[in-house]
């Protein structure tokens, strides 16, 4: 594995990959088993654009 690569940093990756494509917090939830406010973070993150109104 290449410096600095490691397996949390892979599925942290990941997650954000599918957040992007998606932008569904209860798919991410679902595929990785990670609760509600880490799957909204994602989305989020993924997506400023379209979370800049919802309440935190």
């Amino acid at each position: 594995m290449p410096q600095g690569l490691t397996l949390a940093r892979l599925r942290q990756d990941r997650i954000l990959n599918e957040a992007a494509e998606t932008a569904d917090p209860l798919r991410l939830m679902r595929l990785f088993g990670i609760k509600e406010k880490t799957a909204m973070h994602y989305v989020t993150v993924a997506h400023p654009e379209r979370t800049t109104k919802l309440p935190r």
